[in-house]
């Protein structure tokens, strides 16, 4: 399959307006027999197709066929599992071992972040010069690591008795993942050092683990009577927050961007692509946005600027079909104009389409003002530097829809 997915949700019931400005992108390219997406960025998306039975890093732009092949000479496998504005990050299998690998958007760019006497490294997180992953040595402990370039730069972030740990996350000079200490998996957080590690267990929980962080909060999963949960923290244990939807079996959160969180709920039996905005309750069912043929979903990734967001993650056709590679992307509705009526105010929105938006258009409309040079005449949204009747029109079709 390679098409682009518009979904429309003019479901009755569905009041706030927000919910139909999400579309869906398959990203699976033709040709590959599987494809996931694990990380988004700047309009770049990363992960792996199979192709030929072999599976290859790549890179997308925010449609299948743009895919850009990551995979290096020599490698028998690789996967992309972070991006950022100018690099990717992740993994290639050369001779056998796992090899730590950075790219700028070509296979032959890439750089070997193995370091010496390793065993198997890993990246599984990018941002800006921080990676962080892994690394084993002789006898097979992992050891939790961070990269900033280059192989010889490799730190240790593994905490004094600590018998596994894995980094899974990094940013603004954190990184989160868990290390297990006494026998127990704990979800912890470093800030570039292993002295500096800080142990997130809940109380109570059995096991947890962080897969994401942003802005100075932590996302991953806990066990806590027999089941797990979603979870999110900011930046110590007690400030745990449960984001196990109502009704669900098991949950984990895998990213986090500003004030969201991505990954998975089990709800009805099905495996559902899941987004909160920090709370359980404020759930929402991104399986539920995809076409029928798809039986499960998985979300992994997640970018927002504080107005558009995008989440990556993949999709199984059939109930036991191959994944693809999905990019879902939500934007504003144009109509949601102003949550007071007072033009004055400037442009707020507030997820749902009133006639306050209506009547602060058109008194912006009234006055020229160029918040609400809204389209060129195209039908596609994109400004032209002028206040006309076709700004006018453009936001008459979204109020009457109700986006």
């Amino acid at each position: 399959m390679n098409t682009r997915l518009v979904v429309p949700l003019t479901v009755a019931a569905i009041t706030c307006a927000a919910h139909a400005q999400w579309t869906v992108t398959n990203l699976h390219p033709a040709g590959a027999t599987e494809s996931w997406a694990y990380a988004v960025s700047d309009g770049k998306q990363a992960g792996f197709v199979i192709v030929g039975g072999v599976t290859h890093a790549v890179l997308w732009n925010g449609a299948a066929a743009s895919w850009a092949d990551l995979h290096p000479a020599g490698a028998t496998s690789s996967e992309a599992r972070a991006v950022n504005s100018l690099q990717q990050a992740g993994f290639a299998i050369v001779d056998g071992f796992y090899r730590a690998s950075l790219w700028s958007d070509t296979a032959a760019s890439r750089v070997d972040l193995h370091p010496v006497g390793a065993r198997h490294s890993l990246v599984y997180a990018a941002s800006g010069e921080q990676l962080a992953g892994i690394v084993s040595f002789a006898g097979g402990m992992e050891r939790a690591s961070l990269w900033s370039g280059t192989a010889a730069s490799w730190v240790d972030l593994n905490p004094e008795g600590a018998t596994r740990s894995l980094a899974m996350a990094a940013n603004g000079g954190q990184q989160a993942g868990w290390a297990v200490v006494d026998g127990v998996g704990r979800a912890c957080l470093w800030s570039g050092t292993a002295a500096s590690w800080v142990d997130l267990h809940p109380a109570g929980s059995a096991q947890s683990e962080a897969y994401g962080i942003d802005g100075g909060r932590q996302v991953g999963r806990i066990r806590v009577g027999g089941t797990t949960r979603a979870s999110l923290w900011n930046g110590t244990a007690a400030s745990w927050v449960d984001l196990n939807p109502v009704g669900a079996t098991t949950s984990e959160a895998y990213a986090v961007s500003g004030g969201q969180q991505v990954g998975v709920a089990q709800v009805g039996g099905v495996y559902r692509a899941s987004l909160w905005s920090g709370t359980a309750a404020s759930w929402v069912d991104l399986h539920a946005l995809l076409p029928a043929e798809f039986s499960s979903s998985v979300a992994f990734g997640i970018s927002s600027n504080g107005v558009n967001t995008h989440v990556v993650g993949f999709a199984r056709p059939g109930l036991f079909g191959p994944g693809q590679a999905l990019l879902w992307t939500y934007t504003p509705c144009a109509a949601d104009f102003d949550n007071d009526g007072d033009f004055a105010n400037g442009l707020t929105r507030d997820g749902e389409v009133t006639i306050e938006d209506l009547l602060s258009f058109l008194v912006g409309f009234e006055a020229g003002n160029v918040l609400v040079d809204l389209d060129n005449g195209t039908y596609t949204g994109t400004p032209d530097n002028a206040v006309d009747i076709n700004d006018l029109l453009f936001f008459l079709a979204r109020f009457e829809a109700g986006c």
